[in-house]
């Protein structure tokens, strides 16, 4: 069984890589590790996948939301 965790690093000059956080997975365990690299600084990943759907699942319990139809408004479609 495979499973997926996800953390925050830090890449040195020597472009190692330096987790946030220890990972809570069994020791001497061989991962795989899949870099996702933000090509302009503002665009710095900081919000989890978790952190970002429990902020969607709170917006709607106490509604707001918005119906369907108006999120394509605005949007150029060609």
């Amino acid at each position: 069984m495979k499973k997926l965790v996800e953390v925050m690093g830090t890449v040195d000059k020597q472009g190692q890589l330096f987790l946030d956080n220890p990972l809570s997975v069994q020791e001497y365990t061989r991962v795989k590790v899949i870099v996702l690299v933000s090509e302009k600084e503002e665009d710095e990943l900081t919000e989890s996948a978790t952190d970002s759907f429990v902020q969607g699942w709170d917006d709607a319990m106490r509604g707001k939301t918005f119906p369907i139809s108006q999120l394509w408004e605005g949007i150029d479609a060609e």
